[in-house]
């Protein structure tokens, strides 16, 4: 099963987050920038879980 691999901030709306991006997401994979992350405390408005570093996936033009 592959993460949802949001592409915007869901607090600001207004970061873009491509998958090879540094963003933060929670267990429910809540995504947010790592601006709004750190404003919340690392701690998901949703869930009440940390948020921690996304795993960034590979870009296509890597291999």
């Amino acid at each position: 099963m592959a993460l949802e691999m949001r592409d915007r901030c869901e607090r600001c709306e207004t970061a873009e987050l491509p998958t090879d991006a540094a963003a933060r997401i929670c267990t429910y994979e809540c995504t947010f920038c790592v601006t709004c992350s750190e404003a919340m405390h690392d701690i998901c408005p949703n869930c009440g879980g940390e948020l921690v570093p996304r795993p960034r996936r590979a870009r296509k033009d890597a291999a």
